[in-house]
């Protein structure tokens, strides 16, 4: 399979390295929404044929969603980011006063907000997960089990970190929270995770789940999990009244995913079949192998996370720093004469970049890398940073 003549932008002179940011987006999903404005651009709900078409696109996304992540097309929705759906369920939830909610401070802030905001709202105890480590801080069970108590009620974290690339064992933290307190629900940020692994909520067991598909090479929306037996059975619904109130969509939807996007889902989870997870893995293995080694030999370099390049650890999102350089002023100065497309800063995990990362305002170098990027782009990367690294020696 033509894997990076998949996506259009990948003819532009530009090499793309931010893509925890947001992946290049497949030439299929475009099309798709192209066809769907061009010929099925109407209200759900109609009779009419082109109102058929349209309700047929809006349920074979629904449908797609759902068998991608093994599981029901009760238990999903779909909504405009990650942010959004995490801040919209978070007001569903009515906890008592002096209940205990426990939130990573690793996460990405769309998944501490909410929980930040809700403890405030109804009198809750707000418990930090704090991870251990300095340059490679990790978020531990054994650390979060001295957090649990019998008030706690929800339990937070990150799949994979956006700024470290660390993996996280979800099935042994829902485990562990579950064995606990079984009423405690499970929040996880697959954001940063599911463009390089497969996903699959029954496996993890928690409660709910979350990505956004502009970070899987489609559309701008997103993607919330909720389990019926546990956290549906906790949310009030936020529809309106005359409607039915027995799936999460129709709890939560609030028709905030927008239709023609939506037609684009097929199209990811065709390519993702298509290419297959082992080629994907096997071409990651490779990308990040060549970056962290160069890193690695580098005196004066800090890899933020995992320095390892094993895949059981880490996707190839790669956060550093350099001693000498500010951070903003390295990324520039690469920048300037290459088509490397990269970036600097805190990517909304601000609290792990600095309070426990302790850095300044222009936070880490962050390279990210996916399957359709190639070790030939890494290397002249390699050479593009060696040049620049040598100006300050």
């Amino acid at each position: 399979m033509d894997i990076r003549g998949s996506f259009p932008a990948l003819a532009r002179d530009q090499v793309f390295f931010d893509n925890a940011g947001g992946s290049q987006t497949l030439g299929t999903v475009i099309d798709a929404i192209r066809d769907y404005l061009v010929g099925s651009n109407v209200q759900l709900g109609a009779t009419y044929a082109t109102g058929k078409r349209a309700n047929a696109s809006y349920e074979n996304a629904y449908q797609a969603a759902a068998k991608y992540i093994n599981a029901s097309r009760d238990e999903i929705v779909l909504g405009s980011s990650t942010t959004q759906l995490f801040r919209n369920i978070s007001t569903t939830f009515t906890f008592q006063p002096g209940d205990e909610i426990i939130v990573s401070t690793v996460d990405h802030e769309a998944n501490i907000a909410p929980w930040v905001d809700l403890a405030e709202r109804q009198q809750l105890v707000l418990k930090w997960w704090n991870p251990s480590g300095e340059s490679q801080p990790k978020l531990t069970v054994p650390d979060l089990e001295r957090l649990l108590s019998p008030r706690t009620r929800l339990v937070t974290c990150t799949h994979a970190s956006n700024i470290l690339g660390t993996i996280y064992d979800l099935k042994a933290i829902a485990t562990a929270v579950h064995k606990a307190v079984p009423i405690a629900l499970v929040c996880a940020d697959a954001v940063a995770y599911a463009p390089h692994r497969p996903l699959n909520v029954q496996e993890t067991g928690v409660d709910l789940y979350a990505f956004s598909f502009y970070k899987l090479y489609g559309p701008h929306i997103a993607l919330l999990y909720a389990r019926s037996a546990t956290a549906q059975k906790q949310m009030r619904s936020l529809g309106h009244f005359f409607n039915p109130h027995t799936t999460l969509e129709n709890k939560l939807g609030l028709a905030g995913a927008s239709y023609e996007l939506m037609s684009g889902i097929p199209a990811v989870v065709d390519y993702v079949d298509a290419v297959g997870w082992e080629v994907i893995l096997q071409r990651e293995a490779e990308l990040q192998g060549t970056l962290l080694e160069y890193l690695n030999s580098k005196a004066g370099v800090t890899i933020l996370g995992e320095s390892s390049a094993d895949g059981n650890v880490r996707v190839p999102t790669v956060s550093f720093t350099v001693d000498g350089w500010d951070s903003k002023e390295l990324v520039e100065a690469v920048e300037k004469d290459t088509p490397f497309a990269f970036r600097w800063g805190a990517f909304y995990s601000n609290r792990l970049v600095y309070e426990h990362l302790d850095l300044a305002k222009s936070g880490v170098v962050r390279v990210s890398m996916v399957h359709y990027n190639t070790v030939d782009e890494v290397k002249t990367f390699i050479e593009a940073l060696e040049k620049t690294l040598s100006l300050k020696q």
